[in-house]
């Protein structure tokens, strides 16, 4: 912080055009995941602009964090509808992801034309076993801070086990998750009380626009009615969608990918890396739109791309609409499957604040997880594990199937990439794209002198 004077009086309403701007902005800039994406915008939103105060912010930010979805995306979308409504809201939603979905559609399309070149091989031959340290880590990450006990560690074991030895798919672990945490939350209220959180801050960066005592604005005023007519909209948008798409191709290809990503969206309890498993189980297992490698390689670019890691359903979207064919265009049919993938994604993000967000305007408290939410959160950690162990496997074993789970040689050069990645984000805290990107030189090197 500077040594310059606290301001003393809120700074001028921005107009929705000069949001626009920070709006997209943000969209090329939001790397690091949702803990850097709430960073950059306190820094920039609280402590510079000062567009709305840390309270608000905190308020907003510990409400998104209950909600199903992209919770960085969601707080864009909150704030933004405080200031300007449902325009306001609408811009920092769509501004937020687009440029992640014009650039993953973009490598996308590269991919499966220059995919099978050594050089580009050699990329993701380093990459593959990053990836398997990057979610290794999420889940050492997620557990540290959500795992305090014996009886959450229990569910997170019973989760792993489920998945990976049973084959349970995951919204019937979320609900068996939830079902035990609302019994244990009576029977053992200790064992299932969340952690953490996002407590009150006493810092002072001046009078913001929206500040801790200003009355929420006249669209934000909740009323049953309001709610009822919200709802009623995003269900007859999302009915339209569909509508439109089910008669299209002969094999209803982006019509199963509309019912899925509607799925999918209500399941992404914990962030991104929660609802993996479930979309891999249905892309690549149950609709085969691409192979487990391909969506390896997909998460790879997520991670290195800005916008939330969600955006791998673009990646998803746009190999399946070519695999599937959903028009004889490939080009055609991979960005029709992207942005089918994309709209259902992110819709109900918007139908969440749009009509819950006068709801908590009106009642301005702390909110609290409760302690269904605290046992999903736990199961989420042995399904994410279960995610690293089938990545670990792919790219260990290269030649393994599920009839001779170890068939071929153990590759042990994709081991120890994998090995040194995860003490680099562990121990020494390094940069998920860094180590990235240093895994991706090595495997186009190697690719040269192997």
């Amino acid at each position: 912080m500077s040594n310059a004077p606290v301001p003393t009086t809120p700074p001028p309403a921005p107009t929705l055009g000069e949001a626009f701007k920070y709006w997209l902005k943000l969209g090329f800039i939001s790397f690091g995941g949702p803990a850097g994406q709430i960073a950059m915008m306190h820094q920039e939103l609280v402590e510079r602009r000062r567009w709305i105060s840390e309270h608000r912010y905190l308020h907003a930010l510990n409400f998104c964090m209950l909600l199903p979805g992209p919770e960085a995306t969601q707080l864009a979308i909150y704030i933004s509808w405080l200031l300007h409504g449902v325009r306001g809201a609408v811009v920092a939603g769509v501004m937020f992801f687009l440029p992640s979905f014009v650039l993953l559609s973009l490598l996308a399309g590269l991919y499966l034309s220059y995919g099978n070149i050594p050089a580009v091989q050699g990329i993701f031959y380093g990459i593959k076993p990053a990836v398997v340290a990057v979610v290794l880590f999420a889940a050492w990450r997620i557990g540290s801070r959500s795992i305090k006990n014996e009886v959450l560690l229990g569910i997170a074991a019973l989760a792993f086990v489920g998945i990976f030895f049973f084959k349970i798919d995951f919204p019937w672990i979320v609900l068996a998750a939830a079902i035990l945490g609302a019994i244990g939350g009576k029977l053992m209220p200790n064992k299932f009380k969340a952690g953490g959180g996002h407590g009150a801050s006493h810092k002072a960066y001046g009078p913001a626009l929206i500040d801790d005592e200003t009355p929420p604005p006249a669209h934000a005023k909740f009323s049953w009615r309001k709610l009822a007519v919200t709802i009623a909209v995003f269900v007859a948008i999302w009915a339209a969608v569909m509508l439109t798409l089910r008669g299209h191709g002969e094999h209803g290809n982006l019509y199963d990918m509309g019912d899925f990503f509607s799925k999918a969206a209500f399941l992404t309890i914990g962030g991104a890396y929660a609802v993996l498993p479930y979309v891999y189980q249905g892309a690549v297992e149950h609709f085969a739109w691409l192979s487990g490698p391909q969506m390896m390689d997909g998460l790879a670019l997520g991670e290195t791309t800005p916008g939330p890691l969600i955006m791998i359903v673009t990646w998803v979207g746009y190999l399946g609409g070519v695999a599937k064919h959903a028009f004889d265009n490939p080009v055609a049919a991979g960005l029709a499957g992207a942005a089918v993938a994309t709209f259902f994604t992110f819709l109900p993000s918007f139908l969440f604040i749009l009509a819950a967000g006068p709801m908590v305007e009106s009642t301005r408290g702390e909110l609290k997880f409760t302690a269904p939410l605290t046992a999903i959160t736990a199961a989420v950690v042995g399904v994410i594990l279960n995610l690293a162990t089938f990545f670990a496997w792919h790219t260990f074993w290269p030649k393994a199937t599920y009839a001779e789970p170890f068939a071929g040689a153990f590759d042990a050069i994709p081991f120890v990439i994998a090995i040194a990645s995860f003490i680099a984000l562990w121990k020494y805290k390094a940069d998920i794209m860094k180590v990235i990107g240093v895994c991706g030189t090595f495997g186009l090197i190697y690719s040269f002198i192997a």
